[in-house]
């Protein structure tokens, strides 16, 4: 990591120059390109300056320490490396977080899907849980929600979800939520007291445009269609179903989740969008490293990510590792999941900056 702080740290300084340079000044549209530059460095700059003023000063302490034979001058280099100490790790989990390369859809908003998977009624019962876990987590977060489409289950919970949920860094702290979510429980339903294991799909899909992947709105064909429902006068006299089509891809997406034509043209679109991020990903997806592969997945939705075990009161994330992987079954079900979110933040910052 020293030696990329290094080659920043000429960089910034080369960019510091050309702020000054006369013909850089002079010329607008260069000028607020190496200053748009020079302060997206700065702070990996001065959280490097400040890094290695700590280990330099954890070296001389290290050094006194090895060398020092006044057991007062000894103590003073013991208790120097015991403070300092703690700041090299904050520091180094600064500068992992600030080399990592950004996601540039993690400030999206979302389309936010919970599907009972296999396990009948107790599939549903558990989206049903899921949906009070996520409610909490949401509001801790200040979020809005808006409920879009709902299907009940027969036995209560839901065998469908689709929410939008707005606010500030809603994809960066989602997108690891996508997969099978397994549940390992005794149903309310079960006389002999025998755990099953049931499951729901949850999916969650940046609200993408059309700009974001350079798909061309000359290429997407639009068709508007009554949507079919509970009935009514509504459903009969507006056209409020959407279908996009790609046509250079022969993509298909559509929505009727919402009774607003303009919310399932958004919903529409994030899903075709979708589509096509994906297919472009698959054939990048050769030059991903194994480790990246077995944190974030493919993308396929098949992949079970996480089993929720009722008897244990235990959560176990299986994308992460040793003791990191598991969590209390009782504060995750509260909405309480900062943890899950912070360990695979750190998990995927780590391999991002491993690979770059």
């Amino acid at each position: 990591m020293l030696h990329k702080l290094q080659a920043i740290r000429e960089k910034y300084l080369h960019l510091e120059e050309q702020l000054s340079d006369p013909s850089i000044v002079v010329d607008v549209d260069k000028s607020k390109k190496v200053n748009k530059e020079y302060k997206k460095l700065q702070p990996i700059v001065l959280a490097a300056n400040k890094y290695e003023k700590v280990l330099s000063d954890i070296q001389s302490a290290k050094q006194v320490l090895s060398t020092e034979t006044d057991p007062e001058m000894k103590e003073m280099a013991r208790e120097e490396i015991a403070t300092l100490e703690p700041d090299r790790d904050a520091l180094e989990s600064e500068l992992i977080v600030l080399l990592t390369p950004k996601d540039p859809e993690d400030e999206k908003d979302v389309i936010f899907e919970i599907r009972a998977g296999t396990g009948g009624d107790e599939a549903a019962l558990f989206a049903g849980d899921l949906l009070r876990m996520y409610g909490r987590f949401f509001s801790a977060q200040g979020w809005e929600v808006e409920l879009l489409d709902e299907t009940p289950g027969t036995a209560g919970g839901y065998s469908k979800l689709v929410m939008d949920v707005s606010g500030e860094n809603v994809y960066r702290k989602l997108k690891f939520e996508s997969g099978i979510h397994r549940v390992q429980r005794v149903p309310e339903t079960e006389a002999k007291g025998r755990v099953h294991t049931s499951a729901a799909t949850v999916a969650v899909l940046p609200k993408l445009e059309p700009e974001d992947i350079n798909i061309r709105k000359e290429d997407i064909r639009t068709d508007v269609f009554r949507a079919s429902g509970a009935g009514g006068q509504h459903v009969n006299k507006t056209e409020s179903g959407v279908r996009f089509t790609h046509l250079p891809t022969g993509a298909v997406a559509e929505s009727t989740e919402s009774r607003s034509q303009h919310k399932n043209r958004d919903i529409a679109m994030g899903r075709l969008v979708q589509q096509i991020r994906e297919a472009q990903l698959q054939k990048e997806a050769s030059a991903l490293s194994s480790a990246r592969r077995s944190l974030v997945g493919s993308g396929d939705r098949s992949e079970k990510i996480r089993t929720y075990n009722w008897p244990q009161n235990r959560v176990t994330d299986h994308r992460l590792e040793g003791d990191n992987k598991n969590f209390n079954l009782d504060k995750v079900m509260e909405g309480d999941l900062d943890g899950i979110v912070e360990a695979l933040t750190i998990a995927d910052n780590a391999t991002k900056l491993q690979e770059g």
